[in-house]
């Protein structure tokens, strides 16, 4: 058992003797080497003839060579031991604990058989993969060689160095080096006497720091300071300069508080040079956006601080008071003084924000110009300046405007006169315009206050101004004024402030959205350039002798009130002054106008009413939130003048009649009686507070005299005065259209479309009165009754009762050519009256026709003679041709000649003719058939019960 163990282990090392030789055969055989064999044995230097001894001996061999496997089969039939690569393995121990305790030669030669084959497939796999390194291994080994010649270089390299050395060890001596030290020492001498000096510089620059300070020279002090301080940080291990470091730091501290109080003095005194010195300082320091924020709070500190100082200086007193309460202590007669010197002294501090703003713009854009500024940090210190500028001139104004509100609503504006509040009114408008130029604010703070405190003077002062009016309208007695001719409105003291404005909308538009300024300019940046370049405050007294756009300057010139006042003898001195051509017609006036007058017709109450239009645009001009409520009161002045005088010359009208009154005249009587006029037994209307009670005509007017025609001039003054009225009411529409927004334009719309557009109709009731008293109806019904209509022949000759109007209608025309001697009557005027004679005479005729019981053929065709005669002499007589109203007497006589079926019709289509007409029509057309006159009577009962 042992010998065979033996000889197994012995056959075993030959086979891995065995693949060695062949793995070196095979590398000689690629490198064409030749290897030493190293005194093996030959029969193991050719393993081929070995193995086939070895094949030769063993017929298990011979079985098992004729069976071919691959090599892939082969590789991983290798048990995974052989694959381990720890060193501890031994192949033969594994193979023999393998045997079985009884041997068999076969399976042994079976195995060592498969043995040699996996042996022969690793040798081939193995020469394999060798050969695919073969390359790599080749550059691998060249690099190696490089690396040795290197290092063999660098060898060569530390041997001469180390020759040179021991070379300079031997020929260096002591006194050689000790030269080297003492230039060291003269160099370390020298440093320290360069930093003792600069230290000594160091103690001498803060009095020149000072000076810099002193003579306002910040960029300079602050950039030495900067280099000091740099300065002593290098040489702070010396006691001295660490002491000195704190004294610079102290004086850095001094320098940002002196830079501090400069930035507080530009609030209120904007000096571009100091200015400019104190931001280049700040940036110098690094601290640009810290010196915004305290600009902010030093213009912030300033607003309080001055408009505090403003209001003290007149109201006195404890100067622990609040502003408000000092607000609330200011005197009526130092309240305008002290506003305009409030508005003066914020305006500074406005237009030194506006020049800061102006100088960083400036600052920005030529900085741009210069260079591109990469420096990220320099871009966001732009930006934030920027931007707290912008957001800063609102808060600014802000402050201002709550100032400014806080003073106007500590007043008590009511007891102020008109002037005195239009004054105010002009300040805090001019305001207004300087918050919007900067900032474009549209001042809602500063509008409430000023609009509450104007509802409130408004309300006292509207309801005093009806009142009054109402009081002249009763002493009026309604002669006219001798006026230009070409006299209008705007002619008028109180519309001089407004004549650029009213030029500007003459042609009528929509300006809602227009831009255009109040003042007649096209915006309010050229006059506030034009302040801030002079230097000025556009709150003094006395611009607009430079400037139209101003209301001030013509405020102390105005006359000094309207009705109660002014005094009775101011308005014909002003009269004849400013618009009466010649001195010489105040006498005439006086002489009851023996001569005619050329001027429109305008009477004291008229130029009254319009002056107090003026005065209520300014207000309206100067403040628009209130300027519906001023539009809606400036109307009702028109309306008591339009109540009145219809009141006044209608009260003694003897005719009713519905086809005097137009359907606008109806509807605009009413209204106004309801809304305007007040009455004794009615409660008060908290919608309609403002009522006047209905004025009593002068006792001075005398409309009875029937040679004066019934006060004909007095009623033709009062209602073309009127009308003279609404049209300059009319060539205001565009402006007053111009002042309220499109959808509150509803009660100006009804206004000119209503009451101005029936004006007009107002003469027909006016006029008809004076012609129902001159004319003797009652007498022409009289002879009318005693006129035949029986008769059987046409009659030639007219009946008596037209001479009789004739001679009326004479009488009348030579009394009106009396009359225009002395009032000029115009075209419409005369066309007026003759249509209300016209009027009249148709209807009497009608009437009289109507009280005939009997009519015949004859009596038909004497109507159509007598009415025809009478129209041909009045068309003659008053030029008006046709003759108005004919055809209401043409129909009423043509209908006696219808046919019963007809007349049915006729009466049916007729609604103009009374009930009292129509039944003397059918009784007369009717008169021998009972039963159809009654049917005709029953249907107009039926029909028109209540005429």
């Amino acid at each position: 058992m042992d010998r065979n163990k033996l000889g197994l282990s012995v056959k075993n090392s030959i086979i891995m003797e065995d693949l060695k030789f062949k793995f070196l055969g095979l590398i000689n055989k690629q490198n064409q080497a030749k290897i030493p064999s190293m005194g093996l044995h030959p029969d193991l230097l050719n393993p081929v003839e070995y193995q086939k001894n070895e094949d030769t001996q063993s017929e298990a061999g011979r079985s098992t060579e004729s069976e071919l496997l691959p090599d892939q089969d082969i590789l991983e039939s290798i048990e995974r031991v052989y694959y381990e690569t720890g060193g501890s393995f031994d192949p033969c121990r594994h193979e023999l604990e393998k045997l079985p305790e009884v041997l068999n030669s076969k399976d042994i030669e079976h195995d060592c058989k498969k043995l040699k084959q996996q042996h022969q497939v690793v040798s081939k796999k193995v020469l394999q993969l060798i050969l695919q390194k073969q390359s790599a291994c080749k550059e691998e080994f060249e690099r190696i060689l490089k690396i040795q010649e290197q290092l063999q270089d660098t060898l060569d390299i530390c041997r001469m160095g180390r020759s040179d050395l021991n070379l300079a060890k031997l020929q260096f001596t002591t006194a050689s080096l000790g030269i080297l030290a003492n230039y060291q020492k003269r160099q370390v001498v020298q440093g320290l006497l360069n930093s003792l000096n600069t230290i000594k510089t160091l103690q001498r620059t803060e009095d020149r720091l000072q000076e810099l300070l002193n003579e306002g020279n910040y960029p300079g002090a602050i950039s030495l300071l900067l280099e000091c301080q740099s300065a002593a940080q290098t040489y702070k291990h010396f006691h001295c300069v660490a002491a000195l470091n704190g004294k610079l730091q102290d004086t850095l501290e001094q320098a940002e508080e002196l830079l501090d109080v400069a930035l507080s003095k530009m609030c209120t005194d904007f000096d571009i040079m100091i200015y400019s010195s104190v931001q280049e300082a700040y940036k110098l320091l690094g601290k640009t956006q810290t010196a915004m924020d305290q600009l902010h709070m030093h213009f912030t500190a300033a607003i309080h601080n001055t408009a505090f100082t403003a209001v003290h200086s007149y109201a006195g007193g404890d100067m622990k008071r609040q502003y408000k309460q000092l607000c609330q202590s200011i005197s009526q007669e130092n309240f305008i003084i002290c506003l305009t010197e409030l508005c003066k002294s914020l305006w500074a501090i406005l237009s030194s924000y506006y020049l800061v703003v102006s100088w960083h713009n400036a600052h920005d854009d030529s900085a741009k110009q210069k260079a591109d500024d990469k420096d990220l940090e320099a871009t966001f210190n732009k930006q934030y300046v920027q931007q707290k500028l912008k957001n800063g001139m609102f808060r600014i104004w802000h402050d201002v405007e709550m100032k400014i509100s806080t003073y106007l609503m500590g007043a008590n504006l009511a007891c102020f006169k008109f002037e005195q509040f239009v004054q105010v009114l002009a300040i805090v408008h001019r305001l207004m315009e300087v918050g919007d130029e900067l900032c474009g604010s549209p001042s809602e703070n500063l509008q409430e206050s000023i609009r509450k405190q104007s509802m409130s003077y408004f309300s006292h002062y509207h309801a005093s101004r009806l009142d009054e009016l109402r009081i002249f309208l009763e002493n009026d007695g309604w002669e006219l004024c001798p006026v230009k001719p070409t006299f209008m409105a705007t002619q008028l003291q109180e519309f001089k402030s407004l004549k650029p404005v009213l030029n500007s909308y003459k042609v009528r538009n929509s300006p809602d959205g227009s831009n255009l300024s109040e003042n007649g300019s096209s915006g309010a940046g050229g006059w506030l350039q034009r302040y801030l370049e002079a230097g000025t405050s556009p709150f003094n007294v006395g611009l607009d002798e430079t400037a139209d756009e101003d209301i001030l300057a013509n405020i102390g010139d105005e006359p000094s009130g309207y009705f109660s006042e002014d005094s009775d003898d101011d308005i014909p001195e002003e009269l004849k002054r400013d618009y009466v051509d010649e001195p010489e017609h105040a006498l005439l006036l006086k002489r009851k106008h023996k001569s005619k007058h050329v001027g429109p017709m305008v009477t004291n109450t008229t130029l009254s009413v319009l002056r107090v239009c003026g005065k209520y645009l300014q207000m309206s001009r100067l403040l628009r939130s209130i300027a519906i409520n001023v539009i809606q009161n400036m109307i009702q002045f028109f309306e008591l003048y339009f109540h009145t005088v219809h009141t006044f010359f209608t009260s003694d009208l003897q005719i009713n009649s519905d086809t005097l009154y137009s359907p606008k005249l109806k509807l605009t009587l009413a209204r106004i009686r309801e809304n305007l006029i007040a009455s004794e037994n009615v409660p008060e209307d908290p919608l309609h507070k403002y009522r006047v009670r209905q004025p009593s005509l002068s006792s001075i007017v005398n409309l009875t005299q029937p040679e004066r025609l019934h006060g004909l001039t007095e009623r033709v003054v009062g209602v073309e005065s009127l009308l003279f009225l609404g049209q300059q009411y009319d060539s205001l529409r565009p402006y007053l259209e111009h002042l309220i927004s499109t959808p509150q334009r509803g009660f100006l719309h009804q206004f000119y479309t209503q009451t101005i557009a029936s004006a007009a109709d107002l003469r027909k009731p006016v006029y008809m009165a004076v012609v129902s008293q001159a004319f003797d109806v009652a007498t022409v019904l009289n002879l009318m009754n005693k006129v035949n209509w029986e008769v059987r022949d046409v009659m030639s000759q007219h009946s008596r009762y037209v001479d009789v109007l004739l001679q009326e209608i004479h009488k009348l025309h030579t009394r009106l050519d009396e009359i225009g001697s002395r009032v000029p009557l115009s075209q419409e005027v005369h066309h007026s009256i003759w249509e209300n004679v016209a009027h009249l005479i148709t209807h009497t005729i009608v009437e009289g026709f109507s009280n005939a019981k009997k009519c015949s053929n004859g009596g038909r065709a004497l109507m159509q003679l007598d009415f025809t005669q009478l129209m041909s002499k009045f068309e003659k007589l008053t030029t008006l041709r046709p003759m108005p109203h004919r055809e209401y007497v043409e129909l009423y006589v043509k209908a006696y000649y219808l046919p019963e079926n007809i007349l049915e019709e006729w009466i049916k289509e007729h609604l103009e003719y009374s009930t009292k007409h129509l039944i003397g029509l059918i009784s007369c057309a009717c008169q021998n058939n009972k039963k159809t006159r009654q049917r005709l009577i029953s249907i107009i009962e039926e029909e028109r019960p209540n005429r």
